[in-house]
């Protein structure tokens, strides 16, 4: 069964707020897999577990027509609110039950979403509804994270590191996928032609907030919140007390620059 970490409409706005959508490196990877395949003139591209769309809107710059699904109808919600190219549209409904007919998708996609998924019954899917030649790409990013500020980028990496890794304590253990890189993600992918890279760098332009607002954004954090609001609370004011002070600022909207290293599993049906 699929998990379902996401479907408040207060997380769903943190969600969309600070969320950030695919970095330019993991863009390239993506779209230079798709030429090599030639399906990069995909007509029918869908997003599953898309979440509050910035997967979506990446994709919509470069296909004609792309669906967004998710089984959150809160994320759809906030997907639909957000401004979108008119080619694309969005869709409530689980990872496991495609509305899709059969050998009917060019390329399928899923960003930062499988380790939720019912993976067995996932793949079913995925090799249903993938037309002969059609291509799948499944990315997320990882827990190597680092920022990068001026000359106390260490010290402030330090920062970050120690509150993820509170909040790793009560981290779901379907996160154990992204933990390995999405190894097991890859074997179940039912398609020869595949493969999985795993060192994938990004430079995300965030600041303070943005970054305290991604950790509001995860779904350990949330677990946090409903064991104990008060500690949640306070975890993330003295996060960003100790990023402006080692910064040696005291604006929440000053620049900095989030490091991320993305897995992104590639394959052509």
């Amino acid at each position: 069964m699929a998990t379902q970490m996401f479907e408040g409409r207060g997380h769903a706005a943190v969600y969309q707020k600070y969320r950030f959508a695919p970095g330019k490196e993991l863009q390239q990877t993506i779209l230079t897999y798709l030429q090599e395949k030639r399906a990069n003139t995909a007509e029918v591209v869908v997003d599953v577990g898309c979440g509050s769309g910035q997967g979506t809107r990446f994709l919509a710059e470069h296909f004609k027509k792309v669906v967004g699904m998710d089984i959150s109808e809160a994320q759809i919600q906030e997907a639909r609110d957000a401004a979108s190219l008119p080619n694309v549209s969005y869709l409530v409904c689980p990872a496991e039950e495609l509305p899709f007919k059969d050998t009917s998708v060019d390329l399928l996609t899923s960003f930062t979403a499988a380790h939720w998924f019912d993976i067995e019954k996932f793949m079913r899917e995925v090799n249903r509804v993938v037309k002969p030649g059609g291509c799948v790409v499944i990315s997320t990013y990882t827990v190597d994270m680092s920022l990068c500020y001026g000359n106390c980028s260490q010290k402030l990496t330090k920062v970050f590191r120690e509150s993820w890794d509170l909040l790793l304590k009560y981290s779901h253990n379907r996160i154990k996928l992204v933990l390995e890189d999405y190894k097991e993600i890859f074997e179940a992918l039912p398609f020869p032609d595949k493969k999985r890279i795993t060192d994938i760098f990004d430079k995300i332009p965030m600041t303070v907030a943005g970054v305290v607002g991604y950790l509001e954004s995860v779904s350990p954090y949330q677990a946090f919140m409903k064991n104990d609001p008060k500690a949640a609370k306070s975890l993330l004011q003295e996060t960003e007390k100790r990023m402006l002070e080692t910064m040696g600022v005291s604006s929440r909207d000053t620049p900095v620059e989030f490091w991320v290293r993305h897995v992104c599993l590639l394959g052509c049906k």
